[in-house]
């Protein structure tokens, strides 16, 4: 019998959401390792550091059109094998894996025609410009295994399967952090390949983890068909994927944006402030995609309840998935608060840059609580096909309530000598503003989508 259907909601959550967390920290962590080896490289580690900040938010950007591509077909496979349509299911996964494909090929050629251009509207230091530009070069050039590996995780995740995904995506994440000291400082015998290190590191841990999730959707996946017939771009299954994966899509290329830009206002204050908020924000970045975890347990686990129309089973699942994922940020706030300090060493930072940094984590984290219900409101806005709802979310705590008022503040910072950790409060407005507005939203999506409201 298939778990999604019988098994209790907040066991279900926990056995599913367990692995899903891992597996989402693990990709966190392949920019932190980088971040912390090429950091302490000796002659211009800092620089380093500062170069993988500039390229993040490509990065970034990647991760979003692969996650939310894959999201959307995780709700839909989820839904038809609730629903027994395996042919749908079929043709969802297919459909996918040629998505996938065209992602690849965009990113490829923006390796190859767009990294300068991109780095050079951040940045007019040469060598900054130079270690970034190598480096986001090599990552989009060779993203194949970190697209494919996410449509095979998520198929694992529709199935029930996640601790198969997380076997992969922890495979990945050892092998970068075995490579990355080998190929950064050149051990072993090989050469000393500082950032174009860093980055080959990480695209082989990509691979790694590619190869493995083939290997488990192609042995345990049994009710979906990789008959090649299911390979095309059928027009009425795309839509159905992006109607719901456009969402988790823009969400995640809002925090591209939304970081390309923060990168522009506070390099006006100074390059200390850009590297330490890099810094600081892919240290947050390993606790909320632990609440991404989470949001990507809820999504599936609701959408396959409202496939079978279980009511009962939907709103265990809203229950639930809120207050794990309440648990997972509280819990995070309290580990940044506790070790900041310890964190911002591990970088070898300058005594001013570590200081940012320090404040960031200790400022910033207060709003991780209300982030929380942010995430999950989103997660279980994607399962009952609230699209728009989940869109606003995003557009609101990534865009349209940061970006004013950060250049606000940092124009109170640089004209009239304001203590520079008052840009730190522009998160903390954000999230408390926007998860305000998700409860309203989503008292609503809940009572149309179902017969019960949401008290």
């Amino acid at each position: 019998m298939n778990p999604m259907k019988t098994a209790p909601v907040n066991q279900l959550m926990m056995k599913m959401g367990t692995p899903i967390i891992l597996s989402m920290m693990m990709q966190a962590l392949y920019n932190i390792v980088d971040s912390a080896f090429v950091s302490n490289m000796g002659a211009n580690g800092e620089m380093a550091l500062n170069a993988l900040t500039l390229a993040f938010p490509i990065q970034v950007l990647l991760i979003a059109l692969g996650i939310g591509t894959g999201v959307g077909m995780n709700v839909v496979v989820a839904r038809s094998l609730g629903q027994q349509d395996y042919e749908k299911a079929s043709k969802a996964a297919g459909t996918t894996k040629l998505l996938a494909f065209i992602i690849f090929v965009a990113f490829f050629l923006f390796g190859i025609f767009g990294v300068n251009f991109y780095i050079g509207t951040q940045t007019t230091n040469e060598t900054i410009a130079q270690m970034g530009t190598v480096y986001l070069r090599i990552c989009c050039m060779l993203s194949l295994g970190n697209v494919y590996f996410t449509v095979y995780e998520k198929l694992l995740q529709a199935h029930g399967r996640s601790k198969y995904s997380t076997i992969a995506q922890i495979a990945g994440a050892l092998t970068n952090i075995i490579l990355d000291p080998i190929l950064i400082y050149g051990l072993l015998g090989l050469p000393r390949m500082e950032v174009v290190g860093a980055a080959l590191a990480t695209v082989l841990g990509q691979f790694v983890s590619m190869g493995l999730g083939l290997y488990f959707h192609r042995k345990y996946d049994n009710e979906i068909s990789n008959d090649k017939k299911y390979w095309k771009l059928d027009k009425k299954m795309v839509g159905e994927i992006y109607s719901i994966g456009l969402p988790a899509i823009i969400a995640q290329a809002l925090m591209s944006i939304m970081t390309y830009l923060l990168n522009i206002i506070f390099v006006r204050i100074g390059e200390n402030v850009v590297t330490a908020y890099g810094l600081y924000y892919k240290i947050q970045q390993f606790i909320l995609f632990a609440a991404f975890g989470m949001r990507d347990t809820i999504t599936p686990i609701i959408s396959f309840a409202h496939g079978m129309k279980d009511e009962k089973r939907i709103k265990q699942g809203i229950k639930w998935g809120i207050l794990y994922t309440t648990a997972i940020m509280i819990l995070g706030t309290l580990l940044l608060e506790a070790f900041a300090n310890p964190f911002a060493r591990m970088f070898g930072l300058s005594g001013e840059t570590e200081n940012i940094c320090v404040a960031a984590m200790r400022i910033v984290s207060i709003s991780f609580v209300f982030a929380g219900f942010n995430i999950a409101f989103q997660g279980i806005y994607q399962a009952l096909n609230a699209g728009v709802q989940s869109l606003v979310i995003s557009l609101l705590r990534q865009f349209v309530l940061v970006i004013p008022v950060a250049l606000i503040f940092s124009n109170l910072v640089i004209n009239k000598g304001v203590n520079s950790s008052i840009i730190w409060l522009t998160f903390i407005i954000a999230e408390v503003i926007t998860s305000l507005v998700g409860y309203f939203m989503l008292r609503k999506v809940v009572k149309n989508s179902t017969r019960f409201a949401l008290i």
